[in-house]
């Protein structure tokens, strides 16, 4: 079961009181709470929770929108309290990035398994989105690398196993990574337009 650190927004205070004693009693901690809209954003930004749960209706700005500046912002989950259950809501509330409802008037045992639902959909969605970016960065090396190996193969006159060679030799010396000896290459051959960009080792 995931006990999380969840931020609660609702403008009405007797809910989130009711709210933040039943999450309590089931093991998870309330770092925040807000009764409007850019306050969550900043309350979001600055402590990080697992969870949000928010309600639709906020000022300030509503819970469809928070949801989204969350979800773009990759702040952490989206769980929407409603008390509306019609098709176009749900259908909003899903581009907007919420990841579970709950309609209102909600039950406690209706709780925890939206939260695990949640949580578990965030966590899915940032290891895909990480695999995407590994994929997407390993094909830009790819691309670096292989022009680098044309300039040296055209400058010194060798095979593309040798300037292969010499460029891993080139990393493995200088302990740096086998793209940023490629960039320096082609940075320094005028064929690259972007300085090479530094990255922790």
């Amino acid at each position: 079961m995931h006990q999380g650190k969840i931020i609660i927004a609702d403008d009405d205070a007797v809910l989130r009181l009711d709210l933040r004693t039943m999450l309590e009693c089931m093991g998870h901690t309330i770092v925040g709470e807000a009764d409007n809209g850019e306050s969550v954003c900043a309350l979001g930004r600055r402590l990080r929770p697992d969870l949000f749960i928010l309600d639709v209706m906020m000022p300030r700005m509503n819970g469809l929108q928070v949801a989204e500046i969350v979800s773009q912002e990759r702040l952490g989950a989206v769980l929407m309290l409603t008390g509306y259950s019609d098709v176009p809501l749900i259908e909003q509330a899903t581009r907007a990035g919420v990841l579970a409802y709950l309609v209102k008037p909600f039950r406690q045992q209706e709780m925890q398994p939206a939260i695990e639902i949640a949580i578990s959909r965030y966590r899915e969605l940032r290891a895909l989105e990480g695999a995407r970016d590994v994929a997407q960065e390993q094909i830009e090396t790819n691309r670096l690398v292989g022009r680098a190996k044309r300039v040296l193969m055209e400058r010194h006159e060798i095979s593309d196993q040798e300037a292969f060679r010499r460029l891993n030799a080139q990393a493995l010396a200088t302990e740096r990574p086998l793209r940023e000896i490629a960039e320096c290459i082609l940075l320094a051959s005028g064929v690259c337009d972007d300085p090479p960009v530094k990255r922790p080792r």
